[in-house]
């Protein structure tokens, strides 16, 4: 349940990566001696000031603790996580992707929450966070935030081609055109596996990427649907410069393409935009970003995205877990969600209702806020974790269709990887 993050989380956080697990020794509870609490959290999630000021608050209330964050890089992390979880030590808080928190849970390897339903606040949890957070009844882990993608584009390269923001499917192309037709700029940079940005046109197609079969899943991509949803992402593609083998994040888009110049839009997280403006700016340049949900077939509803989040967790296995416990009850209350939600600019939705702020007029957080009801998450069963593991089946399937084969067939081809791993859950 992996669900990629936000914006106006500055581009760098915390301490980097380091080696997994704490200090473990005595119970943190006993208070006997100096403990360490390790928390891993991923690049771009956790806003340097809001946790700096978490971890000073719960010091203070722990005498003799230390908080140790950790930051993760996100390409990889599925088999890191795999690995920490089965040893003796892992570290005592994670941060997981809202599409692979159950198949952590699943394994025993997270500690089950259910009797701190109370204490954590359950009741008041966005209730389109909550499902990934449990599993068969049990709770595992908390939720923490959530996103979706929006477009963001250069205002001076679409006022300089004359194209206004489009609330259409249809003006969205018209515009690409335009701004080709009118400037030597790349119209927009979509690599050619973004599947998170493909899920979202399958959705709008009445789609899924997998559906249940009787007590089973199965892969659901070799489908009218399927293709009418691929037809659409390669015509937004046959106007971008990108890689057809290969995603956002490589090469990242937000740091390593869109600074360069030259790109009238793209589709991104609030983190990538807050990334992309800090990469221009440090190079004496200035960002002049605009953005609009991604748009739907009609005007009178934004197209489907992928609401992608995190949850934050407690590995089974702690040598700290009623500690690791105490942190994540604070990190994910109410006061906190909301100074969270500040932190970001509202570009991240915190994990209730109450906590969270007004956007700003013109802001990413705006833009995003517009198309979150249209939000989806990816098949809730433990099994999809395995799907999303490299080499996701996925990201095949478009790079095959941008390359020349039949949807259906690239569909059954990823339909049966999709089929035999969701069910290994």
């Amino acid at each position: 349940m992996r669900r990629k993050l936000i914006a106006a989380i500055g581009v760098a956080a915390m301490m980097g990566v380091a080696a997994c697990g704490s200090d473990g020794g005595e119970d943190a509870q006993g208070g006997d001696g100096d403990k360490t609490l390790t928390v891993w959290v991923m690049d771009g999630s956790a806003p340097e000031e809001w946790v700096t000021e978490l971890n000073k608050e719960f010091e203070a209330a722990h005498e003799g603790v230390t908080v140790e964050i950790q930051t993760q890089q996100w390409n990889g992390i599925q088999e890191k996580v795999t690995t920490a979880l089965s040893e003796d030590a892992p570290p005592d808080v994670l941060e997981l992707g809202n599409t692979q928190t159950a198949g952590y849970a699943v394994t025993g390897g997270l500690a089950d929450l259910t009797d701190m339903k109370d204490e954590l606040g359950y009741d008041t949890w966005n209730e389109g966070m909550l499902p990934s957070a449990e599993l068969d009844g049990q709770l595992y882990a908390a939720p923490w935030w959530a996103a979706n993608r929006v477009v963001i584009y250069d205002k001076s390269i679409f006022a300089d081609a004359g194209v206004e923001v489009p609330t259409t499917r249809e003006e969205w192309v018209e515009g690409l055109q335009k701004i080709e037709d009118e400037t030597d700029a790349q119209p927009i940079y979509l690599p050619g596996q973004s599947w998170y940005v493909y899920s979202g046109f399958l959705w709008d197609e009445g789609g899924d990427l997998a559906v249940e079969d009787g007590d089973q899943w199965k892969g659901a991509l070799a489908t009218p649907e399927g293709a009418a949803a691929m037809n659409f992402y390669e015509e937004l593609q046959s106007f971008s410069t990108a890689p057809k083998d290969t995603d956002e994040a490589t090469p990242q888009q937000s740091t390593d393409i869109v600074p360069k110049g030259d790109v009238a839009s793209w589709i991104g997280l609030g983190w990538e935009a807050n990334g992309a403006i800090a990469a221009i700016e440090e190079a004496g340049g200035e960002a002049d970003f605009g953005y609009f949900p991604i748009p739907g077939k009609t005007a009178e509803q934004p197209g489907h995205v992928f609401f992608g989040g995190s949850n934050l967790a407690v590995p089974e296995r702690s040598q700290n877990k009623e500690l690791a416990q105490e942190w994540l009850k604070l990190a994910t209350s109410e006061e906190w969600m909301k100074k969270y939600a500040e932190a970001t600019g509202g570009a991240a939705l915190p994990n209730s209702q109450a906590a969270q702020i007004t956007p700003e007029p013109g802001s990413f957080a705006e833009a995003m806020v517009q198309s979150a009801d249209v939000g989806r998450l990816t098949p809730i069963t433990p099994g999809w974790a395995n799907v999303e593991t490299d080499p996701n089946p996925v990201k095949q399937y478009m790079t095959n269709v941008l390359n020349g084969t039949d949807p259906k067939k690239a569909g059954d081809d990823a339909d049966e990887a999709i089929t035999e791993r969701i069910n290994q859950g």
